[in-house]
């Protein structure tokens, strides 16, 4: 159960589709955003799959990190930092469209 007190953005993250976790958005305080994988059919893997379908540790830091930029929180230049300290390639193409 989420308190009212809190604070910051919220970061779901799931192996299934987008949609399972996207349904409690409107009980989510604040920003939420959500990380899927729509599939297991490319990557042999739990590891190949979460990276290829930009859900794994680097791509929830970097959400997080953008939601509170946009939220003028932090410096934008600092989700750009963790994009290239994480090794994340920002010309990388959607995941769904390969």
């Amino acid at each position: 159960m989420f308190k009212k007190n809190r604070h910051g953005p919220v970061v779901a993250a799931t192996d299934y589709m987008k949609l399972y976790a996207d349904q409690i958005r409107a009980f989510m305080p604040g920003r939420y955003s959500v990380l899927g994988t729509d599939g297991f059919g490319r990557s042999d893997t739990r590891e190949k799959l979460r990276h290829f379908f930009e859900v794994d540790r680097y791509y929830i830091t970097v959400a997080a990190l953008k939601i509170l930029s946009e939220e003028g929180k932090i410096p934008v230049k600092l989700v750009s930092q963790a994009i290239k300290t994480l090794g994340i390639d920002p010309e990388k193409p959607e995941p769904i469209t390969q």
